[in-house]
């Protein structure tokens, strides 16, 4: 195809992997030339875990539309282009006094994946998912026409794009909400549960913290099921800070870059050695503080400390398994999965529960309740624990995050979330199942 190359492409989780053409246009007028091919799907920094930013036929690589077009310093609204970074708008206005109302766990996602995925963080249980922030956006259809769409205007094409996963056209520009803060630090609890139930109840009684995260030891069994580090935060308020960080408080130390230079031998990661990390980090965080001042990078990103982190998990990759589950359902599905899990033994290092509140959207993932995201490396026997992971989340009406999954079956998708069926009808129905299409998609049959 002109303007293509082919390349192999892969998402974060580096399974799995398919060559493809891929295409990296300079301006909006590029990419209307380019949609003409058919089943291309946008891509940004490629931090979709699996298969959702190759496209079917072709995908168009939109890190070159990355400015930042204008900011309000009165309402905090940012306008950029669609492959601007997290880690960039962080960089140009945290100095100035403002910071992303929701980031996920990494900040090399691009503005236009964000909203593709709908991403949540620590707070959604109080301030919701990234599109609560977003005031409007531009895309691209089917027909190479660019329309703005908000919760005013094209109020469908906005609802449907926010969690459509680039299948709805194509981000090229949003108008993003930004929070001011005081300074670039957090004020960390750390809460240690010795078992599941406890686990939940911190998170009950942190409802109304402004973040809250677990890490979770998913090999843990018996009555030290689900034993996690429930981890709170707060922005710290300038007048809150000890002396010698007032005079500049967003100014935080800088930290040495750590790499991952080569992939882990396939057998480093087995149920000894994740049970002894775990172990250890679950003994290490019985030790530490229970309150501490950490900066915002920390806090936030401490996986972006490792550049290459996903080699840990050797040259066939991993892939993640995350649900969300009712709150009605929570406790009784997490058992079950964290059972099936340590009974299984292939343990996950990074076993992460979040606690949900309540959206309302047309395809986005977070539910009220609970959300638990488990890392594993890619094999069979890993394949066949998810399948099983998988019947027991849908089991217990859970859902499935897409920007996650790499190998997720279109009949559990369809029997787990009934808006499946409506947003592939809304497709078809606008045509844009012809023009944008990912391998996910296909395979999911969306």
């Amino acid at each position: 195809m002109q303007d293509f190359r082919t390349e192999e492409l892969a998402g974060w989780g580096r399974y799995p992997r398919c060559p493809g053409p891929v295409a990296r246009p300079r301006h909006a007028e590029a990419v209307g030339a380019l949609i003409g091919a058919g089943g291309v799907i946008a891509r940004g920094n490629g931090r979709a875990y699996g298969d959702s930013a190759m496209g079917a036929a072709a995908t168009l690589d939109l890190r070159r539309l990355n400015r930042m077009l204008s900011f309000d310093d009165q309402a905090g609204r940012l306008v950029a282009e669609a492959g601007v970074l997290l880690g960039d708008v962080i960089a140009t206005f945290l100095p100035r006094g403002w910071f992303p109302w929701v980031t996920p766990g990494t900040k090399f996602v691009t503005l236009g994946g964000a909203i593709a995925a709908d991403v949540h963080g620590k707070n959604h249980h109080r301030d919701g998912a990234f599109g609560t922030f977003v005031d409007w956006i531009d895309v691209m259809g089917a027909d190479g026409e660019v329309v703005r769409a908000s919760r005013d205007e094209n109020s469908e094409l906005f609802a449907w794009t926010l969690g459509g996963m680039g299948l709805t056209g194509v981000i090229l520009r949003a108008a993003i909400r930004l929070r001011p803060v005081e300074s670039g630090w957090i004020a960390q609890t750390t809460i240690p549960a010795q078992n599941l139930a406890e686990a939940m109840d911190a998170f009950e009684a942190a409802d109304d913290a402004s973040y809250s995260v677990a890490w979770i030891d998913c090999l843990a069994s018996g009555a030290a099921l689900g034993r996690s580090l429930v981890m709170t935060g707060e922005h710290v308020q300038a007048d809150d800070l000890p002396p010698d960080r007032r005079t500049h408080p967003y100014r935080t130390p800088r930290k040495r870059q750590l790499s991952m230079p080569f992939d882990a031998p396939t057998a480093a990661l087995n149920r000894f050695s994740v049970g002894a990390f775990n172990a250890l980090y679950w003994r290490r965080g019985l030790r530490a503080p229970r309150k501490a001042l950490v900066d915002w990078d920390s806090y936030f990103y401490p996986l972006d400390a490792i550049l290459g982190w996903n080699r840990i998990y050797g040259r066939r990759g991993f892939v993640q398994f995350q649900c969300a589950l009712p709150l009605n359902a929570s406790e009784a599905g997490l058992r079950a999965l964290l059972s099936e899990t340590a009974v299984a033994g292939q343990g996950s290092i990074l076993a992460v529960l979040k606690r949900f509140g309540p959206q309302q959207s047309r395809f986005s993932f977070p539910m009220a309740g609970y959300t638990l995201a488990l890392d594993f490396p890619a094999n069979a026997r890993t394949l066949a624990l998810l399948d099983r992971l998988d019947a027991i989340a849908a089991d217990h009406g859970g859902r499935f995050y897409l920007a996650k999954d790499a190998r997720l079956s279109a009949a559990t998708l369809h029997r787990a979330d009934p808006r499946a069926a409506a947003f592939r009808a809304m497709r078809r129905e606008t045509g844009c199942d012809r023009a944008f299409a990912s391998a996910q998609s296909e395979r999911l049959l969306l």
